[in-house]
């Protein structure tokens, strides 16, 4: 099943008309998700704190002839129930409707064992990777309640280990977090796809910063690894949820098949 969805192409315009919500939109793989989804029809909702580079990004989606994607600067590391309040608001107001949420964002400080973790940075990390994404879709679930195929999407990762520390846990969390959303919401009177993905590793600035040794060259692009969330995201994986794909290792020169992302 791997191999099929990473291949996976969706057909033209299979996500036209929906809007998907994007967080850490500007750039790594959510910058990729992004513009795969726009490539195939969805208007984009693109959060992160970095506005220049989500400028960029909303840019190249217009440029390729796109729908038109709306950038929501926020920084998840502050913000606060009601800031996710206001997104939702907004999103609703503007846009009438939301029919996806990608949960991609995500913040590494540093490898670092327990005894000798600091204490407000730990309580950073957990709000970043864990508690700002259970406040954003709190936020935005009676819109998503409400859309006709509505999905969630978490990225994924692996990180269970020695030295992940807040990381770490904040990714378990996360993975459960999305078991019981899964469960809560498969009912055939509000059903949500909650699905999650672990790319393996890929070629991101979190990456280069934390694996200094690491030839960035030796590892995927981002754009290689689009095709299940693009899956997750549409109406082709019906009533799949509660479902972890956990990739292997791509080769460097991975690429996707439905185009550049």
């Amino acid at each position: 099943m791997q191999e099929d969805l990473l291949g996976y192409v969706p057909a033209a315009g299979a996500l036209q008309g929906r809007v998907i919500l994007v967080t850490g939109a500007a750039a790594g793989l959510g910058k990729a998700i992004a513009k795969a989804c726009a490539q195939f029809g969805a208007t984009i909702v693109m959060l992160d704190k970095e506005v220049r580079h989500a400028e960029e990004t909303y840019d190249e989606i217009v440029n390729a002839g796109y729908p038109e994607p709306a950038i929501y600067p926020l920084d998840m590391q502050g913000a606060t129930a009601k800031d996710y309040d206001d997104l939702a608001n907004n999103i609703r107001e503007q846009l009438g409707r939301l029919d996806g949420v990608v949960l991609n964002a995500a913040w590494l400080s540093a490898f670092t064992p327990i005894k000798h973790y600091d204490a407000e940075m730990w309580s950073k990390m957990i709000m970043v990777n864990l508690h700002a994404n259970f406040l954003l879709t709190r936020a935005v679930l009676p819109m998503l309640e409400a859309a006709p195929d509505a999905s969630i999407v978490f990225a994924a990762h692996e990180s269970n280990k020695a030295y992940f520390g807040a990381f770490g846990v904040a990714k378990a969390g996360m993975n459960a977090y999305c078991d019981i959303l899964a469960a809560e919401y498969d009912d055939p009177k509000h059903f949500i796809r909650v699905n999650t993905v672990d790319t393996g590793p890929i070629r991101t600035s979190m990456r280069v910063l934390n694996y200094p040794g690491e030839n960035p060259n030796s590892v995927a692009q981002p754009a290689a690894l689009v095709g299940p969330f693009l899956y997750y995201l549409g109406p082709d994986a019906g009533q799949r949820t509660g479902e972890h794909l956990k990739l292997a290792r791509q080769p460097a020169d991975a690429s996707w098949p439905g185009g550049t992302a």
